[in-house]
Protein backbone atom coordinates (compact mmCIF):
# COMPACT_ATOMS: atom_id res chain seq x y z
CA UNK A 1 0.00 0.00 0.00
CA UNK A 2 1.85 3.25 -1.66
CA UNK A 3 0.82 6.84 -0.87
CA UNK A 4 2.15 8.84 -3.91
CA UNK A 5 2.81 12.87 -3.69
CA UNK A 6 4.06 15.58 -6.29
CA UNK A 7 3.99 18.76 -5.34
CA UNK A 8 7.00 19.91 -7.42
CA UNK A 9 5.84 21.68 -10.27
CA UNK A 10 2.12 23.71 -10.97
CA UNK A 11 -0.08 21.14 -9.33
CA UNK A 12 -1.09 19.20 -6.17
CA UNK A 13 -1.50 15.35 -7.18
CA UNK A 14 -1.95 12.76 -3.98
CA UNK A 15 -2.48 8.28 -5.12
CA UNK A 16 -2.76 5.82 -3.25
CA UNK A 17 -2.43 1.86 -4.64
CA UNK A 18 -2.32 -1.31 -3.61
CA UNK A 19 -0.11 -3.26 -5.98
CA UNK A 20 -1.07 -1.94 -9.24
CA UNK A 21 -4.80 -0.50 -8.60
CA UNK A 22 -5.54 2.58 -7.53
CA UNK A 23 -7.47 2.88 -4.98
CA UNK A 24 -8.25 6.64 -5.07
CA UNK A 25 -6.00 9.64 -6.53
CA UNK A 26 -6.80 13.61 -6.98
CA UNK A 27 -4.88 16.09 -8.38
CA UNK A 28 -5.60 20.03 -8.40
CA UNK A 29 -3.60 22.55 -11.15
CA UNK A 30 -2.11 25.29 -8.71
CA UNK A 31 0.96 27.69 -9.07
CA UNK A 32 1.26 28.12 -5.39
CA UNK A 33 -0.35 26.97 -2.65
CA UNK A 34 0.62 23.50 -2.12
CA UNK A 35 1.66 23.69 1.39
CA UNK A 36 -2.03 24.46 2.29
CA UNK A 37 -3.58 21.56 0.09
CA UNK A 38 -1.42 18.73 0.12
CA UNK A 39 -2.30 17.40 4.24
CA UNK A 40 -6.06 18.15 3.28
CA UNK A 41 -6.01 16.57 -0.31
CA UNK A 42 -3.96 12.74 1.53
CA UNK A 43 -6.49 13.04 4.18
CA UNK A 44 -9.12 13.15 1.66
CA UNK A 45 -8.06 10.73 -0.71
CA UNK A 46 -7.21 7.81 2.32
CA UNK A 47 -10.80 8.35 2.70
CA UNK A 48 -11.74 7.64 -0.54
CA UNK A 49 -9.85 4.77 -0.48
CA UNK A 50 -11.63 3.74 2.65
CA UNK A 51 -8.07 3.28 4.28
CA UNK A 52 -6.44 4.71 7.46
CA UNK A 53 -3.17 6.04 7.28
CA UNK A 54 -2.09 3.16 9.11
CA UNK A 55 -2.67 0.96 6.36
CA UNK A 56 0.11 2.84 4.34
CA UNK A 57 3.79 0.86 3.54
CA UNK A 58 5.68 3.67 2.00
CA UNK A 59 5.16 7.10 0.98
CA UNK A 60 6.70 8.33 -1.98
CA UNK A 61 7.61 11.58 -2.96
CA UNK A 62 8.64 13.70 -5.94
CA UNK A 63 11.92 15.92 -4.64
CA UNK A 64 12.56 17.52 -7.98
CA UNK A 65 14.02 20.01 -10.47
CA UNK A 66 11.45 22.05 -9.99
CA UNK A 67 9.80 24.79 -7.68
CA UNK A 68 12.00 25.12 -4.54
CA UNK A 69 9.04 25.47 -2.52
CA UNK A 70 7.08 23.28 -3.55
CA UNK A 71 9.46 20.74 -3.73
CA UNK A 72 9.95 21.07 0.06
CA UNK A 73 6.69 20.71 1.23
CA UNK A 74 6.12 17.61 -0.54
CA UNK A 75 9.48 16.08 0.72
CA UNK A 76 9.21 17.43 4.38
CA UNK A 77 5.37 15.85 4.59
CA UNK A 78 6.55 12.75 3.34
CA UNK A 79 9.40 12.36 5.62
CA UNK A 80 6.97 13.36 8.52
CA UNK A 81 3.97 11.39 7.86
CA UNK A 82 6.82 7.96 7.40
CA UNK A 83 8.11 8.85 10.24
CA UNK A 84 4.62 8.93 12.60
CA UNK A 85 3.94 5.48 10.65
CA UNK A 86 6.93 4.19 10.67
CA UNK A 87 7.43 3.12 7.37
CA UNK A 88 10.12 3.96 4.34
CA UNK A 89 10.03 7.16 2.88
CA UNK A 90 11.21 7.47 -1.11
CA UNK A 91 12.20 9.98 -3.22
CA UNK A 92 11.09 9.91 -7.14
CA UNK A 93 13.07 12.41 -9.74
CA UNK A 94 10.27 14.75 -10.98
CA UNK A 95 11.84 14.07 -14.79
CA UNK A 96 11.16 10.58 -14.17
CA UNK A 97 7.85 10.75 -13.06
CA UNK A 98 6.97 12.83 -15.93
CA UNK A 99 8.98 10.69 -17.91
CA UNK A 100 6.64 7.76 -16.99
CA UNK A 101 3.75 9.27 -19.05
CA UNK A 102 4.16 7.54 -22.31
CA UNK A 103 6.54 4.52 -23.81
CA UNK A 104 9.82 4.35 -25.72
CA UNK A 105 11.87 6.86 -26.03
CA UNK A 106 10.69 10.01 -23.50
CA UNK A 107 12.33 13.46 -22.75
CA UNK A 108 11.11 14.88 -19.66
CA UNK A 109 11.64 18.06 -20.01
CA UNK A 110 10.78 21.32 -17.12
CA UNK A 111 11.25 25.11 -17.97
CA UNK A 112 13.56 26.22 -15.81
CA UNK A 113 13.61 29.77 -17.14
CA UNK A 114 16.77 31.85 -17.28
CA UNK A 115 16.37 30.27 -20.94
CA UNK A 116 17.53 27.26 -19.48
CA UNK A 117 16.03 23.80 -19.32
CA UNK A 118 15.78 20.44 -16.97
CA UNK A 119 16.30 17.54 -18.98
CA UNK A 120 16.73 14.05 -18.52
CA UNK A 121 16.27 11.14 -21.74
CA UNK A 122 14.54 7.67 -20.95
CA UNK A 123 14.58 4.59 -22.89
CA UNK A 124 11.24 2.64 -22.26
CA UNK A 125 12.16 4.03 -18.05
CA UNK A 126 15.69 3.54 -18.69
CA UNK A 127 17.76 6.74 -18.05
CA UNK A 128 19.90 7.63 -20.51
CA UNK A 129 21.46 10.73 -18.97
CA UNK A 130 21.56 11.99 -15.79
CA UNK A 131 19.07 14.47 -14.66
CA UNK A 132 20.78 18.12 -15.56
CA UNK A 133 20.22 21.53 -15.71
CA UNK A 134 21.29 22.81 -19.69
CA UNK A 135 20.93 26.43 -22.10
CA UNK A 136 18.01 25.62 -24.03
CA UNK A 137 20.12 25.14 -27.50
CA UNK A 138 22.63 22.35 -25.23
CA UNK A 139 19.53 20.85 -24.37
CA UNK A 140 18.80 20.96 -28.06
CA UNK A 141 21.87 19.11 -29.26
CA UNK A 142 21.50 16.95 -26.35
CA UNK A 143 18.54 15.27 -26.75
CA UNK A 144 19.20 15.38 -30.80
CA UNK A 145 22.44 13.28 -29.94
CA UNK A 146 20.34 10.88 -27.64
CA UNK A 147 17.64 10.45 -30.09
CA UNK A 148 19.11 10.11 -33.37
CA UNK A 149 15.97 10.18 -35.26
CA UNK A 150 13.78 8.15 -33.18
CA UNK A 151 10.31 8.60 -32.68
CA UNK A 152 10.33 10.89 -29.47
CA UNK A 153 7.49 12.55 -26.94
CA UNK A 154 8.55 15.73 -24.79
CA UNK A 155 7.11 15.78 -21.82
CA UNK A 156 6.81 18.69 -19.44
CA UNK A 157 6.26 22.21 -19.36
CA UNK A 158 9.74 22.59 -21.56
CA UNK A 159 8.55 20.10 -24.39
CA UNK A 160 6.84 23.22 -26.51
CA UNK A 161 10.74 25.09 -26.04
CA UNK A 162 11.99 21.54 -27.46
CA UNK A 163 9.65 21.28 -30.47
CA UNK A 164 12.05 22.80 -33.16
CA UNK A 165 15.16 20.32 -32.39
CA UNK A 166 12.36 17.64 -32.60
CA UNK A 167 10.06 17.29 -35.53
CA UNK A 168 7.03 15.47 -35.20
CA UNK A 169 7.85 14.55 -31.52
CA UNK A 170 4.78 13.94 -29.05
CA UNK A 171 4.04 16.71 -27.11
CA UNK A 172 2.33 16.31 -23.82
CA UNK A 173 2.36 18.91 -20.91
CA UNK A 174 0.86 18.21 -17.86
CA UNK A 175 0.67 20.46 -15.24
CA UNK A 176 2.55 18.68 -12.69
CA UNK A 177 3.48 14.78 -12.27
CA UNK A 178 1.18 12.10 -11.88
CA UNK A 179 1.09 11.02 -8.26
CA UNK A 180 -0.11 7.56 -9.37
CA UNK A 181 3.06 7.20 -11.31
CA UNK A 182 4.93 8.26 -8.26
CA UNK A 183 3.52 5.88 -6.29
CA UNK A 184 4.09 3.26 -8.86
CA UNK A 185 7.82 4.31 -9.23
CA UNK A 186 8.72 4.49 -5.43
CA UNK A 187 7.42 0.87 -4.82
CA UNK A 188 9.62 -0.45 -7.45
CA UNK A 189 13.10 0.84 -5.56
CA UNK A 190 14.57 -0.09 -2.47
CA UNK A 191 14.26 2.82 0.28
CA UNK A 192 16.59 5.02 0.74
CA UNK A 193 16.94 8.72 2.56
CA UNK A 194 14.51 11.05 0.57
CA UNK A 195 16.36 14.65 0.33
CA UNK A 196 15.43 17.35 -2.63
CA UNK A 197 17.24 17.53 -5.53
CA UNK A 198 18.85 20.82 -6.59
CA UNK A 199 20.17 21.21 -10.14
CA UNK A 200 20.56 25.06 -9.66
CA UNK A 201 21.13 27.39 -6.59
CA UNK A 202 17.90 29.47 -5.54
CA UNK A 203 16.93 32.81 -6.53
CA UNK A 204 16.28 33.32 -2.37
CA UNK A 205 19.14 35.04 -0.73
CA UNK A 206 19.50 35.53 2.82
CA UNK A 207 20.84 39.45 4.04
CA UNK A 208 24.64 39.95 3.08
CA UNK A 209 23.75 37.50 -0.31
CA UNK A 210 24.32 34.41 2.01
CA UNK A 211 23.24 31.52 0.68
CA UNK A 212 20.07 29.71 2.88
CA UNK A 213 21.01 26.38 1.11
CA UNK A 214 24.94 26.07 2.07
Amino acid sequence: MVLGLDTCLNACSVAVLDGETVLAYASEAMARGHQERLAPMAKAVMADAGLPFSKLQRIGATVGPGSFTGLRVGVAFAKGLASALGVPAVGVGSLEALAAEAPGLVAAVIDARRDQLYLQVFDDGHALMAPDVLPVGTAAARLAELAMGRALTLVGSGAPLMAEAAPGAHILTPEGCDARAVARLAAARPPAPIRPLYLRAPDAKLPGGIDPWS
